[in-house]
C-alpha cells in the first residue's frame, strides 16, 4: 500500500468539500481531496434546472432548520453571499437574480464547478476521483487520520468530512459520513428527506391524482411555519416549490393547509345584489382565482348542500384553509436535502471542528442544519466549508 501525507485529508468533492479546500489550499495547507465518484460536484451539476441557484441574497439564520437554530450564524457572518458574488463575477460568470433573492447562473451549472475546480488548482490542491475510502483511522499517540483507499493510504493530522447526506442517491449519495461520525462517538440527529413531495393516499389521492401537472400560487401552512409560492400536482400528490419547502417542517400524521387564493374573497360575486347562486355561478367565480380544472375539482370535492350564507362562509373558509393529510414523501430519491444529521452539539460553531476529537471537522449537508429552498444549502455549503478551511 502506496502512502501519502498531507497537512488535511477532506472526504467528498462536493460545494462544501471544494469550498474548504480552496481555503484551506490558500493557506498553504497541502491538501488532498477525496471524492468516490467519477466526478466533482454532480449535486451542483443538477441543482437550479441544470443553472445552479448558488446562492440567495437573504440568507439568515432563519431561513435554516437545526436543533440548535442559531449555530448557522458564526458561518453566515464570516462567509456571505456578497463573498460568493464577488467569486463569482471575478471568474467572468454571468448570473441574474430569478425572485425571492435566488442567484442563478445565466449559463450551465458547469460554470460553477470549473470556477471551483480552478481555485482548487491555484490553491495546489490535489484531487483524487473514482477513490473509495473503505477505512477511517486515527492514531492513537499522534492524533493523525489515516484514509485507507484500494491500493494507497492518505495521512494527515486534520480530517474535514464533505460527505452530503442521503438526497439523491443515483448521483452517489450515501451515509458514509454518519458512519464516520458514529466511529468517533458523534451524536446524530434523526435524518430524513427535506424540500421533498408529499404523497397523497386513499380518498385525497383519488380526488386530486387526475390534476397531475396543474399548479398554482397560494399559501401552505404546517404548524406555525408557512410559505407562499407555487404549489404543483403530481400523481402522486403534491409537490412544487411551497410543497417543497414545507416539507422540511413536516411529520406525519400532521395535516398542511392551502390557501388557494391568498387575500382573496373568492365567493364575493354570488354575495352581490340580484347575483345567481348556484353551482354554475361558484365555478365562474373560482375560474376567476384558480385554474379551471383545479377550480372544477374543488367544487366537485366541496360542493355545498345550499347556497346560503352560512354555507357561503364554510366553502370560502374551506378554500382558505383547505386541509390535506399527506400519507408520506417521494423519499431521498426525489429530496433535495437531508434534514438531521451530525449534532451541531458535538461542532464548534467557529470552526466546524468536533469538540472531543481534534482535528475532525463536518461540513454542508452532513450537519444537521437543512436550508430552506432557494440557495439557502449552497450558501450554507460555501460558509461551513470555508469555516473548516480557515481554522484546519
Amino acid at each position: 500500500m502506496k502512502p501519502h501525507y498531507f497537512d488535511l485529508l477532506i472526504l467528498g468533492a462536493g460545494a462544501a468539500g471544494l469550498m474548504a479546500a480552496i481555503e484551506a489550499g490558500r493557506r498553504g495547507r497541502r491538501v488532498a481531496l477525496l471524492e468516490r465518484g467519477g466526478a466533482p460536484g454532480k449535486k451542483i451539476a443538477i441543482s437550479g434546472g441544470g443553472r445552479c441557484n448558488f446562492t440567495n441574497l437573504h440568507a439568515r439564520a432563519a431561513n435554516y432548520l437545526s436543533a440548535n437554530p442559531h449555530f448557522v450564524k458564526s458561518a453566515l457572518a464570516k462567509y456571505t453571499p456578497a463573498d460568493f458574488i464577488r467569486l463569482v463575477e471575478r471568474h467572468g460568470i454571468a448570473y441574474h437574480e430569478k425572485t425571492l433573492g435566488q442567484l442563478f447562473c445565466d449559463g450551465p451549472a458547469r460554470q460553477i464547478i470549473e470556477i471551483l475546480l480552478r481555485e482548487c488548482t491555484e490553491a495546489g490542491v490535489r484531487i483524487h476521483l473514482s477513490t473509495a475510502v473503505s477505512e477511517v483511522r486515527r492514531d492513537s499517540s499522534s492524533g493523525a487520520f489515516t484514509l485507507i483507499t484500494g491500493h494507497d493510504s492518505f495521512t494527515a493530522p486534520a480530517l474535514i468530512v464533505a460527505t452530503g447526506g442521503l438526497s439523491i442517491p443515483k448521483i452517489g449519495a450515501t451515509g458514509f459520513g454518519y458512519d464516520v461520525a458514529r466511529q468517533f462517538g458523534l451524536p446524530i440527529e434523526p435524518c430524513r428527506p427535506a424540500l421533498v413531495p408529499l404523497t397523497l393516499a386513499g380518498a385525497e389521492h383519488e380526488d386530486f391524482s387526475p390534476l397531475a401537472g396543474v399548479s398554482a400560487p397560494v399559501v401552505v401552512r404546517c404548524g406555525k411555519h408557512c410559505f407562499e409560492e407555487m404549489l404543483l400536482f403530481t400523481h402522486r400528490g403534491l409537490s412544487g416549490p411551497a410543497i417543497l419547502q414545507i416539507s422540511s417542517y413536516w411529520a406525519r400524521p400532521e395535516p398542511v393547509e392551502i390557501d388557494w387564493a391568498p387575500g382573496q374573497a373568492v365567493l364575493a360575486p354570488l354575495r352581490a345584489a340580484k347575483a345567481r347562486r348556484d353551482l354554475t355561478a361558484a365555478r365562474a367565480a373560482l375560474r376567476m382565482n384558480l385554474p379551471a380544472r383545479l377550480a372544477d375539482r374543488l367544487l366537485e370535492v366541496a360542493q355545498p348542500q345550499s347556497w346560503t350564507n352560512h354555507a357561503l362562509d364554510e366553502l370560502e373558509r374551506r378554500l382558505h384553509a383547505w386541509s390535506f393529510t399527506p400519507s408520506g414523501t417521494e423519499g431521498y430519491e426525489k429530496a433535495e436535502v437531508t434534514a438531521g444529521g451530525v449534532s451541531t452539539a458535538a461542532l464548534s460553531a467557529q470552526t466546524m471542528e468536533c469538540r472531543e476529537v481534534r482535528g475532525l471537522y463536518f461540513v454542508g449537508e452532513v450537519v444537521d442544519v437543512t436550508g430552506q429552498l432557494g440557495g439557502f444549502n449552497f450558501q450554507w455549503a460555501w460558509a461551513s466549508g470555508a469555516q473548516a478551511g480557515r481554522a484546519v
